[in-house]
Formats: C-alpha cells, sequence, structure tokens
C-alpha cells in the first residue's frame, strides 16, 4: 500500500513538471486551477506529491 502511495506521489509530480493536460482538464485538478491558475496549481501538486510521497515512508515498516 505505500508504494502505491509513493507511486501515486510521483505520478502527482511528473504530472505537474510536464504539465500534462489530462491531468489539468480533470474535474478534480480544475478547483484548484480555477483558484491559483495554472501554475499555482502546478506548484500545488507538487508540493502535494512530496507530501505524499514523504508521509508513505513515514508510515512503511521497517
Amino acid at each position: 500500500m505505500n508504494r502505491l502511495a509513493a507511486l501515486i506521489g510521483l505520478l502527482t509530480i511528473a504530472a505537474a513538471i510536464l504539465d500534462w493536460d489530462w491531468f489539468f482538464n480533470s474535474s478534480r485538478a480544475k478547483f484548484f486551477v480555477d483558484r491559483f491558475g495554472r501554475n499555482g496549481a502546478r506548484t500545488f501538486y507538487v508540493v502535494l506529491g512530496t507530501a505524499i510521497i514523504f508521509i508513505s515512508f513515514l508510515i512503511s515498516p521497517p
């Protein structure tokens, strides 16, 4: 489960860095695009992806 969370975090970061239209045109991402603008949403998703990866490693068993 933790590896899946890390992969989701990586996908989120990749979508933000590569500016994938299919990702930012989705209804869930559109909420953040409307509020922060496209570049603000990209920054938000890099931070979110990093947080997801960090938390997935924190909760992983030793």
